[in-house]
């Protein structure tokens, strides 16, 4: 992603403030509130649209989809909300342009340290006291995906924490500070340390991924562009390959 130097801009503007002005008019920053699973795999997106939208910088920031929506709702500045489940996104349905579009879809898994050190197995195993595990906190949906997959399995987990989102997660179980921790197949794909332990039954709990564009922004075309390009060809190639389901 490409940041503007402001201060270079500033230097640049002291010695031609009309050629400025014409250059920052040209330009646009487009800001992408996303849920805490799509980093990494939204870069190469962001890119190829920067690459149809010449002039266009997406700005991506990353967090747990609940905190994401509690920012929209108090009034953060930005373009696009992708949220990890359609629960968070109906939280803001009042702030946002249009019918919200899933682009993406995604399960869970057990991530464990490299080697899986405390042999865990099954989801049960969870359950089990002498098993330090982490879960992603029941607000988030990460969090409520899990819940509703142990309540189908029958299983009462019995977590060391809870997170505000999988990158938290992951970082716990990949520093050997968790056994395990349950996240999304995307997760393991692209972090180091860890490895999945697949979940039975888990394809029953499916997280569909809608993006909106945001009523409140200042270039809502752009904004309603992006959306649509992340259903586009080069978006679902990217999520494809990074592990994530195209609806």
């Amino acid at each position: 992603m490409r940041l503007r130097a402001l201060a270079a801009l500033g230097v640049a503007c002291a010695a031609a403030l009309s050629a400025c002005a014409a250059d920052a008019a040209e330009g646009d920053t487009l800001t992408v509130l996303a849920a805490a699973s799509l980093a990494e795999v939204l870069e190469p997106i962001a890119a190829s649209f920067e690459d149809e939208h010449p002039g266009v910088d997406v700005i991506a920031s990353y967090a747990g989809s609940s905190d994401l929506a509690a920012q929209i709702l108090e009034g953060a500045p930005a373009d696009v909300f992708a949220s990890a489940d359609e629960a968070t996104m109906d939280k803001v349905a009042d702030l946002v342009t249009g019918t919200p579009v899933v682009f993406a879809t995604n399960t869970l898994t057990i991530a464990v340290p490299s080697g899986n050190p405390a042999v865990v197995a099954t989801l049960a195993d969870l359950a089990d006291p002498g098993i330090v595990s982490v879960i992603c906190a029941p607000q988030v949906p990460c969090g409520t995906a899990t819940a509703s997959l142990a309540a189908l399995a029958g299983v009462t987990l019995t977590p060391a924490s809870e997170e505000a989102n999988v990158t938290d997660v992951l970082g716990k179980v990949a520093s050997g500070q968790a056994d395990a921790g349950i996240v999304y197949v995307t997760d393991v794909a692209r972090s180091e340390g860890v490895e999945a332990v697949p979940i039975e039954g888990a394809e029953a709990v499916v997280n569909r991924y809608p993006a909106a564009a945001l009523a409140s922004s200042d270039t809502p075309e752009l904004a309603t562009a992006f959306v649509d390009h992340l259903s586009g060809e080069a978006a679902r190639e990217a999520l494809a390959a990074a592990g994530f389901g195209i609806p």
